[in-house]
């Protein structure tokens, strides 16, 4: 009932041939709205990596945004967390106010930048917290680079489902550049909504984002951004490997996650992946939040902070 009545609107839209935020004005990607003061830091040639530095303590955690996305999609954690510990934030390649030259986009790929960014800022070791497509590559870093992960932190993550042949090819042939560059705004609008159990008034910033930077300069390269990440996730799996992580980790999950486990291919309940990670984790906790969506730091930030704040203690 919920799914059909969340596609009303969109419905509607799309008879009427309205569009939503019909007043809205495009914007440049450094013009974006953020809810902390934006550090800069050059970790290569062609590399700018953007991020937000908060908070003070004994322990740092780092935020690794989902498919997509942007640092800001932490604001609700950082803004408390940060009392207790560093909290780093960061922007991935090609996305939000990071540099946006088209690279690989490959898992190994992002956990060597976040690898280099604490290289560059002299952090031996951190707790690494990922979302969704940010789950990954803190799985990939943390079995990479071992020494540099205290703790691991997955939300909503990618890479406890498992994908045949057949179904990664679907993934590589349905995302293209020009189908997320000609992505209309009801449509962008339907796709966030679907993040979420209950969209919470303070999400409305991520649609709006992404329906205004379509006019930016260098929204072609953030397409390929998303599309190279998409191949990532599929082309290195990490299912055959959660046994050898040896951090201690927390996995948190909103109960009535829309996206995993894939609603196309798959189906199935969200606690079912959800258990396949903690009996596969040796030692690690699992979390599972009801009435919430697949944007479970966003839509229940006091549930998710008070985990970390337990799981950190």
């Amino acid at each position: 009932m919920k799914k059909i009545i969340l596609l009303i609107p969109v419905i509607i839209l799309y008879i009427s041939g309205c569009s939503p935020y019909p007043d809205l004005q495009k914007i440049e990607f450094d013009e974006l709205n953020y809810p902390f003061t934006v550090k800069n830091i050059q970790l290569n040639e062609s590399l700018n990596l953007a991020y937000v530095d908060e908070g003070k303590g004994e322990q740092t955690i780092i935020f690794i945004h989902g498919l997509g996305s942007y640092l800001p999609a932490w604001k609700n954690n950082v803004e408390v967390l940060k009392n207790n510990y560093r909290c780093i934030a960061i922007d991935l390649p090609g996305y939000g106010k990071s540099s946006k030259a088209i690279h690989e986009g490959t898992m190994d790929f992002y956990a060597d930048v976040v690898k280099n960014l604490m290289d560059k800022l002299q952090i031996k070791s951190a707790v690494i917290a990922g979302h969704s497509m940010g789950g990954q590559i803190a799985i990939v870093m943390s079995l990479k680079y071992p020494d540099y992960v205290s703790k691991l932190i997955l939300v909503d993550p990618a890479g406890f489902e498992t994908f045949n042949e057949g179904q990664k090819e679907w993934f590589r042939s349905v995302m293209t550049v020009t189908g997320v560059k000609n992505t209309n705004a009801q449509q962008i609008r339907a796709n966030l909504t679907g993040n979420f159990y209950n969209l919470p008034d303070d999400a409305e910033f991520m649609i709006t984002d992404r329906i205004a930077m379509r006019g930016a300069k260098e929204f072609d390269n953030y397409c390929h951004a998303v599309v190279r990440s998409v191949k990532g996730m599929v082309d290195q799996p990490v299912y055959d490997f959660l046994p050898d992580i040896k951090q201690e980790t927390l996995i948190m999950f909103g109960e009535n996650d829309n996206l995993i486990p894939n609603p196309y291919l798959n189906g199935g309940l969200t606690e079912d992946i959800a258990n396949i990670g903690k009996e596969r984790i040796p030692n690690s906790k699992l979390v599972i939040v009801p009435n919430c969506g697949h944007f479970m730091q966003f839509e229940k930030p006091d549930e998710f902070n008070k985990a970390v704040l337990d799981f950190l203690k």
